[in-house]
């Protein structure tokens, strides 16, 4: 493939420019449910609903409506009190300066007057101080409960959610995009009232001062707001597409950090370096378009300002020579004009802030319209206690319709029995085990649990009774005793350790510098591969669900390590319905019913003689005549 072409290959995987569409929920084997790769969708553009954007983030402020009149009040007070200091210019150059009657100045008079506009200066900061601290509460509130609103979103989210889009990604909302958000809300928002307020004010001191000046300064206002108007707008799109772009690098970053040893194990350094040059370049171009247009909104307002000071200046002055207009009232007149185009330069720029602000709110507001988990049904009961009958009676399902991955699965496991699935990859055994939890929604047919349909029972009461052991060992930052214990929170010490003995856990804990109160972090990464999966089985055993799942528990572990893990499993799996998935068929010999599947269908089932006696696809498998594909 050349450079190009794996360009544009990177570009719809990672949601660059040319990714059109999202990526939507598939099955296993790359059709972007579990097994498949995730993509983001990473639509490109100006935000789309930009007023029902704004309205939404002010309702995060509304929490906070008295700070934020208080702010608003303070931001009056203070563009009050720079309007009048800049006016008591005129009547203490033409009073005490330069006297219009000719009389010589006064210099106790001036000094007076200008120890009254330090006091109308000394109100105006004070002011200001207050509400940039205010204001700061305001947004550090408002983005606390975004913050929370959004994490608690993501708790509500479906399974298939997180199979279809990158974990960085979803990262990037969190820090990059609300970070933006915060910027707007503590300082953005109070300058752009600030800015419109001191224009207004300003304006009308202008018309009262001098009409003829005023009108001269109008006249390049249209210009300032069309020169300002088109370079915001190219703003508006490419700080949308800086944050969209943002999303995708980060996206990458985190699956190449996570898979960092598959990468060394198959060099692919250079491919991983080159491919995260692509995607930063990316950005690069993208950040230079936002910043250079959110840049220059400043020099060409300035230099606007620049002309409209000086054409002011020169017929101000001809106005003092030849109508006699007050040296005090050019003096202040001119100090207007500065001002006037401050508040316009400033408001442009911030819209830029506010485009780059909106961008990163759509994105969040995007996780957060997601559709939830389907609530439970009227009248859903919580089973308690669940004794762990599981009957799938002509199940059909498919990860998105038109492609369906189980077709017509029938079986029965009663409490205390040991289930296996064994096939190829991608026949559907573990899709199996994630109907058992709801995480997906089956088409037709039925499960139920104890006679109970599981659609009328309630997830929490459904998944409490349900324990998982996976492949995919799982350590959160805490204590030893802490990752048993989240297994079931209400756990005792006791109960803690006598779970770690059921997974033969409780001997290597021990040898630990702090035995159950060794601190563990990045997963687990102090332990070794197996000691990491037997306190998933502590944690599993812990939680006393009389279901268990495990989905080729022992496949990353040595031979030895995976007797030891097999005999905690024997003991975990006692007086439970357990049903298990493996890659190593000597695993599920003492199986009470084997099922072998193929496409999604059961094409083989019964114990572990039956199936070699029936010399089949089971035999194959087991004997080694057919590796699993």
């Amino acid at each position: 493939m050349d450079a190009e072409a794996r360009k544009k290959s990177l570009k719809r995987r990672y949601g660059g420019r040319a990714a059109k569409a999202p990526a939507g929920p598939g099955g296993p084997g790359g059709h972007g449910g579990p097994g498949g790769r995730r993509r983001m969708s990473m639509a490109k553009g100006k935000p789309k609903e930009m007023k029902k954007t704004i309205g939404r983030l002010m309702g995060y402020l509304s929490a906070d409506r008295s700070k934020m009149i208080l702010a608003l009040f303070c931001v009056v007070v203070n563009t009050a009190a720079n309007l009048a200091g800049s006016y008591m210019l005129r009547p203490i150059i033409n009073t005490y300066i330069a006297p219009v009657d000719g009389s010589r100045g006064d210099a106790a008079g001036l000094a007076r007057a200008l120890v009254v506009m330090a006091c109308v200066y000394a109100v105006g900061i004070w002011t200001n101080y207050l509400q940039a601290k205010v204001m700061l509460t305001v947004a550090q509130n408002a983005l606390q409960r975004l913050r929370d609103e959004l994490f608690i979103k993501l708790q509500a989210l479906p399974v298939r959610y997180y199979d279809t889009n990158a974990n960085g990604d979803i990262m990037s909302r969190f820090t990059n995009d609300v970070d933006t958000i915060g910027n707007m809300l503590s300082s953005t928002l109070v300058q752009l009232f600030s800015g419109a307020l001191s224009l207004v004010g300003t304006f009308l001191l202008m018309v009262y001062t001098n009409v003829y000046l005023t009108v001269v300064t109008l006249l390049l206002i249209p210009v300032m707001m069309k020169a300002g108007g088109g370079v915001a707008r190219r703003s508006q799109r490419f700080f949308s597409a800086q944050q969209y772009s943002l999303g995708a690098l980060n996206g990458y970053i985190e699956e190449t950090v996570t898979g960092q040893k598959v990468v060394k194990v198959f060099c692919h350094e250079d491919v991983a370096e080159e491919e995260f040059r692509l995607l930063n370049e990316e950005l690069r171009d993208d950040q230079i378009r936002a910043q250079f247009f959110g840049g220059i909104m400043g020099p060409v307002m300035g230099n606007l300002s620049q002309v409209n000071y000086s054409l002011t200046a020169c017929i101000g002055g001809l106005l003092c020579v030849l109508k006699g207009f007050d040296v005090g009232g050019l003096t202040v007149f001119l100090n207007f004009s500065r001002q006037f185009s401050r508040p316009i330069n400033e408001i442009s720029i911030q819209i830029s802030n506010v485009f780059s602000a909106l961008a990163g709110a759509e994105r969040v507001f995007k996780v957060m319209d997601e559709e939830p988990e389907p609530a439970d049904r009227a009248g859903a009961k919580a089973l308690e206690p669940m004794e762990g009958h599981v009957v799938f009676d002509h199940v059909t399902f498919g990860y998105v319709p038109e492609k369906v991955i189980l077709k017509n699965i029938s079986l029965y496991a009663k409490p205390g029995q040991k289930i296996a699935f064994v096939g190829s990859t991608g026949a559907g055994k573990t899709t199996i085990t994630n109907l058992i939890n709801r995480f997906y929604d089956i088409q037709s047919g039925t499960i139920t649990i104890d006679g109970v349909d599981i659609k009328d029972i309630k997830r929490d009461s459904l998944r409490q009774n349900i324990a998982m052991v996976l492949q995919d060992t799982h350590l959160f930052t805490g204590t030893v005793r802490e990752n048993i214990r989240y297994g079931r929170l209400d756990a005792t010490d006791e109960e803690v350790e006598q779970a770690a003995r059921t997974a033969s856990a409780h001997s290597f804990i021990m040898r630990l510098p702090k035995g159950y109160d060794t601190m563990l972090e990045g997963d687990g990464a102090n332990l070794s591969q197996g000691q990491r999966q037997l306190l998933n089985i502590a944690r599993a055993a812990i939680s006393k669900a009389p279901i268990l799942i495990l989905d080729e528990a022992t496949s990353s572990v040595d031979t030895r390590t995976e007797k030891h893990i097999e005999h905690s499993m024997d003991r975990l799996m006692k007086d439970r319905t357990t049903f298990v998935i493996a890659h190593r068929l000597s695993t599920v010999r003492n199986a009470n019913a084997i099922m072998v599947l193929e496409n999604g269908e059961i094409i083989e089932r019964g114990d572990h003689d039956d199936l070699l006696a029936q010399n089949g696809r089971y035999h194959e498998l087991y004997t080694g005549l057919s590796e699993l594909e």
